[in-house]
């Protein structure tokens, strides 16, 4: 059984960068059950309840039993398969965004080292029933958000001893080092060029690196977090749209409602009457 999590689609249903939970799920496979080959868009990890079943990856093969789980990294050819006569059972977890580079790093797994052994008595067997009863629960989002972290801190903890887990200097590790710069700093006067600056980067580099991540530029990226808290602002009608333009980091209000209209499809105004009528939207919504 797999649960899938709604955590919403697109730039207005999630920040690309955030560590999310997709889906969860268990199953007692049949003898010689397969998947595979293939590609699958999130990271997901499997943990081997009981049983035996093989993984083919970049032309090895690594068998596993109880007690050993494998990583399946988006965008990489994998293929696995139930043991003929005991087949496994096994739980698994899916999740995206930016920050799982490098926690999966600090465990030592890539799609060229996809396998893990865990201490015994593991938290992993218990992984999937803890979803399952968050799932039933007020705050359930956050409960399963929080399992989420725990399972990847357990994760970590498997890694050899010898593994090197220091954090390196990734293109994930810039992309988060501008992402939280523009965090702190996107109601200021702040360019693209001074954002490579502050990360140590060429523009046009860092640029095409966010184009590659995240499917937007830097200067898209920028835009985004701007849109995205202004519609937030325009919900408090205390505010005037010259207020929300500066907190933006627009000193033009006429600027700022041009960049609103063009991202989000109305003007700044045209948005806050939405608000007041039975098609008003639930979040920022750009076109």
């Amino acid at each position: 059984m797999e649960v899938i999590m709604d955590n919403g689609h697109g730039p207005a249903g999630h920040d690309p960068v955030t560590l999310r939970l997709l889906f969860y799920g268990l199953e007692h496979c049949p003898p010689g059950h397969a998947w595979g080959p293939g590609l699958r868009d999130a990271f997901i990890v499997h943990y081997v309840h009981r049983g035996r079943g093989h993984v083919h990856s970049k032309g090895r093969t690594y068998t596993l039993e109880a007690g050993s789980g494998f990583l399946i990294v988006p965008g990489k050819l994998i293929h696995y398969e139930a043991d003929s006569y005991d087949p496994w059972t096994y739980a698994w977890i899916g999740f995206n965004g930016l920050e799982a580079h490098r926690i999966l790093a600090q465990s030592g797994m890539s799609d060229a080292h996809p396998v893990f052994r865990a201490a015994a008595p593991s938290y992993f067997e218990n992984f999937y029933d803890e979803c399952l009863s968050a799932s039933r629960q007020r705050g359930a989002d956050l409960l399963l958000q929080s399992i989420l972290y725990r399972f990847l801190a357990e994760l970590i903890n498997t890694a050899d001893d010898a593994t090197d887990t220091r954090p390196v200097a990734t293109k994930e590790t810039y992309i988060r080092q501008a992402v939280e710069w523009i965090g702190h700093h996107y109601s200021q006067r702040i360019t693209v060029e001074e954002i490579a600056r502050k990360i140590g980067l060429n523009r046009t580099y860092l640029s095409s690196l966010f184009q590659e991540r995240l499917g937007m530029s830097l200067q898209g990226y920028l835009l985004h977090v701007r849109m995205k808290q202004a519609a937030e602002l325009l919900r408090q009608p205390e505010l005037s749209v010259s207020d929300v333009s500066r907190s933006v980091g627009y000193l033009d209000p006429f600027l700022f409602s041009k960049m609103f209209k063009k991202t989000v499809g109305q003007s700044p105004s045209q948005y806050r009457k939405l608000l007041d009528t039975d098609t008003k939207p639930d979040s920022f919504q750009p076109i």
